[in-house]
């Protein structure tokens, strides 16, 4: 019988990282909250989680030195999962309540309010639109998953005329405009929902990524 792949999940300070700890380990995997440079730059998967704003969690982030171990991860091909604001920061900008952040950069966007015209926050299950050979997706194009949030990237400026090796999949969800649910792009994947509060599909999405180490 295999090993479970050790997944770490980042330790900075967010709330609420324990559902997401209890949800990796029943998807298969060994699973630890750390903050420890070595688990983070050697599991074989990385977590981010994130729940608040954007500023403040790229702050948290900043304290330990994350975006260099995560920007690491990235460079060595090492798989590494964004969840909610975990998600939000990989893009190179987030405006909330009037003040302006740099993200991580790892995709062109902004993070911005959804329209003012719909109920926000955003709480609940929504569909999404998952690219057919999604890997995250495999198996779920029909499910729904749990948001919660009030900002969003809604538009997608990557040049896909640039070959890549891994050209970014990008899976859409709709609530007065459509907004990014999630992206996959070789080792770096993120999702805008919460997948360990999704119930089946959500766990079957971990399943997906764990397998995928």
């Amino acid at each position: 019988m295999s090993a479970r792949p050790t997944v770490a999940v980042l330790d900075y300070g967010s709330g609420n990282v324990h559902s997401a700890v209890r949800a990796l380990a029943r998807a298969g995997a060994e699973v630890e909250l750390t903050q420890d440079t070595e688990k983070i730059l050697n599991a074989e998967g990385l977590v981010v989680p994130g729940v608040g704003a954007f500023a403040a969690v790229m702050d948290a982030l900043k304290a330990i030195d994350a975006p260099r171990w995560i920007g690491r991860r990235v460079a060595g091909g090492r798989p590494v999962l964004g969840i909610c604001v975990g998600h939000q920061i990989l893009f190179e900008r987030g405006v909330e309540h009037g003040i302006a952040a740099d993200g991580m950069g790892e995709w062109p966007g902004e993070v911005t309010a959804l329209p003012d015209d719909v109920v926000v926050p955003h709480m609940g299950w929504n569909t999404v639109r998952a690219p057919e050979d999604s890997v995250l997706f495999e198996g779920l194009q029909d499910e729904r998953f749990y948001f919660v949030h009030s900002y969003a990237v809604q538009r997608w400026d990557f040049d896909q005329s640039v070959e890549a090796m891994h050209p970014p999949q990008v899976t859409w969800a709709h609530h007065g405009t459509d907004f990014i649910a999630a992206v996959e792009n070789g080792p770096l994947a993120a999702t805008q929902f919460h997948p360990e509060k999704s119930g089946d599909a959500g766990m079957a999405l971990l399943r997906n990524w764990i397998k995928s180490l």
